[in-house]
């Protein structure tokens, strides 16, 4: 009997050691099919600080927003008198010393300057009356150096205490471990190097510690608590830098725990970089495609007349590349954000800027428009290093006392002389022609959620047949100047199909369509019907 025993306690340790310390890979739960086609929106990014500005002080804050929100979405889809728009990303409200707030001293507190928690719930209950997602940014790989938590880990590190909780809730090394590449702060006294990638005043947080790992879990659980819908991750590669494996496996574990609290969340991550690291990130969340972004992004060249096949090469393999990784996932295009020099600026005029919007927000995903580019505003580093200039007031014309952020100095001669107020009021203003062209984008599915295959006419025209459900559209862009007619039973990816029926189209020209003869205007797009 003894004999037995001590061969059951060795089978127990045996199995311990081969099964117990083994790693478990987190297997994604995503959201049911409903869940995922309601998060197709078109998304409006909004810079807090920068947008609306309710008492005066000069700075943006939730009550600005919730006071403009039908600016943005009015609750009635046939008013024609709003944007339109289905989600808001809000950048960082946390409390923050510096004017962007990605360096949080208090991820539970809204920051001051911004409002209160209360104005935060109002807020998210207008949207939840208006069917409007609402996601935070959430910057969870880095705190401000002011931040408790650091401070204490600094105590820690400084006295040598091992036994104190912070004492490793950052990641940092000795002189000999420090890994070219990455950024380092000494503390003073010590062999301790912290991680500090973007600022020494933004220490990297040490996602090998489960208690961290547990904080930011909670961070989170409490803004889906509240009625946020989901978040925009920023830098998701730096959780672990330069290790864009280990930082995927967190992320998938990340999102397996929100999904478990809400099926249904809508999370984008930022993961600035070439396509092929973006990919990777695909198996965790949505990510943003960068190609398509800024001025030599793949819009934006496509809308100044390069050849049109670039473009839907390009989308066709993203949208193929990307449900390779995750078959539910969703492209992110955008033109520019918080980051990038206006888009605007990249244009010679605003026909281009017309032709790239459609580009975008009549592409597959979730398009997500930088605020203010709904009414062309202008904004860039130029010679100066800073961002704020990427970050200016929005330009309301009502008495808004809304005003640049700090640091900034893009002079005023360079920037547009509209504003919102002025452009509500032209019916051909680009403002009410975002909300056109918006309108169609929601008016039909297929564009969101299809299956894109590539349809080239001519060096300058070109797009897509969509197929979703039992529906097939015929997408076409012509990027130049000149009207061009083309039969369509010319293009190779259309001899199949006989039977065209004209649809909608939006831009500077009209479009025309007799049996299979389509005449289409100058940097215009038309939705073509397939039977």
């Amino acid at each position: 009997m003894k004999r037995k025993i001590i061969l059951l306690l060795v089978m127990v340790v045996i199995t311990t050691v081969i099964f117990g310390c083994k790693k478990a890979t987190p297997t994604i739960k995503p959201p049911k099919v409903d869940d995922i086609a309601d998060n197709y929106r078109t998304f409006y990014q909004i810079f807090v600080g920068s947008f609306s500005d309710s008492n005066n002080d000069g700075i943006g804050d939730l009550r600005g927003i919730i006071n403009r929100f039908d600016y943005l979405n009015d609750g009635d889809v046939n008013s024609g008198t709003d944007l339109g728009v289905q989600g808001i990303w809000l950048s960082p409200i946390f409390d923050s010393p510096s004017y962007h707030k990605y360096d949080a001293n208090d991820y539970f507190k809204i920051d001051w300057r911004f409002g209160t928690e209360e104005e935060l719930k109002e807020l998210i209950a207008l949207c939840k009356e208006r069917n409007v997602k609402l996601i935070l940014d959430l910057a969870i790989n880095h705190t401000s150096a002011s931040h408790e938590w650091f401070l204490k880990f600094k105590e820690a590190r400084m006295n040598g205490d091992v036994t104190n909780k912070y004492y490793d809730y950052y990641s940092c090394v000795k002189t000999e471990e420090k890994v070219g590449g990455v950024a380092y702060q000494k503390i003073a006294g010590v062999d301790c190097w912290y991680e500090c990638n973007f600022s020494g005043s933004m220490p990297e947080l040490n996602f090998d510690n489960s208690e961290v790992r547990e904080e930011m879990l909670n961070v989170a659980k409490y803004y889906i608590d509240l009625g946020i819908d989901g978040f925009r991750f920023d830098a998701v590669k730096y959780i672990y830098y330069g290790n864009a494996d280990k930082s995927v496996e967190f992320w998938k574990w990340y999102m397996e725990e929100l999904y478990k609290v809400k099926p249904d969340i809508y999370c984008v991550g930022e993961c600035w970089s070439g396509d092929t690291e973006i990919f990777s990130f695909y198996e965790a969340m949505n990510c943003f495609n960068f190609a398509m972004s800024q001025a030599e992004g793949v819009i934006a060249k496509a809308a100044k007349g390069s050849t049109i096949s670039n473009y839907t090469g390009y989308i066709t393999s993203l949208q193929r590349n990307t449900r390779a990784k995750n078959p539910d996932s969703m492209l992110m295009p955008f033109l520019s954000n918080h980051d990038m020099d206006r888009i605007a600026g990249a244009f010679v005029n605003e026909n281009y800027m017309r032709m790239a919007a459609n580009l975008y927000l009549l592409s597959p995903g979730s398009p997500v428009i930088y605020y203010g580019e709904e009414i062309g505003m202008r904004g860039s580093r130029g010679s100066e290093n800073t961002d704020a200039n990427r970050r200016l007031a929005m330009l309301w014309g009502d008495g808004d006392m809304v005003k640049n952020p700090t640091g900034s100095t893009y002079p005023d001669s360079k920037q547009i002389n509209t504003t919102v107020a002025e452009q509500l009021k032209d019916e051909n203003s680009l403002y009410i022609y975002y909300g056109k062209l918006i309108s169609i984008r929601h008016k039909y599915p297929a564009i969101a959620r299809g299956d894109y295959s590539a349809a080239n006419c001519e060096n300058k025209l070109g797009g897509f047949v969509i197929t979703y459900q039992n529906e097939k559209l015929l997408l076409l862009h012509n990027t130049s100047t000149e009207e061009i007619s083309y039969d369509l039973s010319n293009c190779g990816a259309l001899a199949a199909y006989k039977d065209f029926s004209l649809c909608d189209s939006i831009g500077v020209g009209t479009a025309k369509l007799e049996g299979q003869k389509l005449t289409l205007g100058a940097q215009t797009s038309v939705i073509i019907k397939i039977k």
